[in-house]
């Protein structure tokens, strides 16, 4: 067993570590749509063949909260195969919590109110541009740490789903 997770662990180094192979990044821009758990706008522009950085505007809604976050990512691109990358990064997010009104147990009326939402925010990743397509698609998972409201870290909530057109 030591010998397969040591494997792995090499594994994952190289890919991190390798600096003769680049991910090919090779359109500026990239605008689209993110859909998964919050859905909204994302934008990424490319720094240089293996780096991109990355802003998503979100909304979320459901019946207890709204919540609005805009975010910035700054990531690494790896390469998989051709038109397939994996990638990596990190960033920060500011928004706004809204606590919907609602009535308690107790037959009671609990007003809205809103917060600031302030993060720390992970993303890792693939991506797949289409062949002879200026559009891409990808899947990530975004982790992020809020520290104003709960102080809670959320892992697999933020799944998302996008699609780009690069230009």
């Amino acid at each position: 067993m030591n010998c397969i997770l040591r494997s792995v662990a090499f594994l994952v180094l190289g890919l991190f570590f390798s600096t003769n192979v680049f991910a090919q990044l090779s359109d500026r821009n990239a605008v689209g749509g993110r859909f998964g758990s919050a859905s909204g706008l994302n934008y990424r522009y490319t720094l240089s063949q293996d780096r991109a950085i990355e802003g998503i505007l979100s909304i979320q809604s459901n019946s207890e909260s709204s919540r609005f976050r805009l975010v910035g990512l700054y990531e690494y691109y790896k390469p998989i195969v051709h038109n397939l990358s994996w990638y990596y990064g990190f960033g920060g997010s500011i928004g706004n919590y809204k606590y919907k009104s609602f009535t308690d147990s107790n037959g009671y009326l609990q007003p809205s109110y809103s917060e600031l939402s302030l993060s720390i925010d992970g993303i890792i990743g693939l991506d797949y541009a289409i062949p002879e397509s200026p559009i891409s698609i990808s899947l990530d998972l975004k982790p992020y740490f809020d520290f104003l409201q709960e102080s809670s870290i959320r892992v697999f909530d933020p799944v998302g789903f996008s699609i780009r057109y690069r230009f």
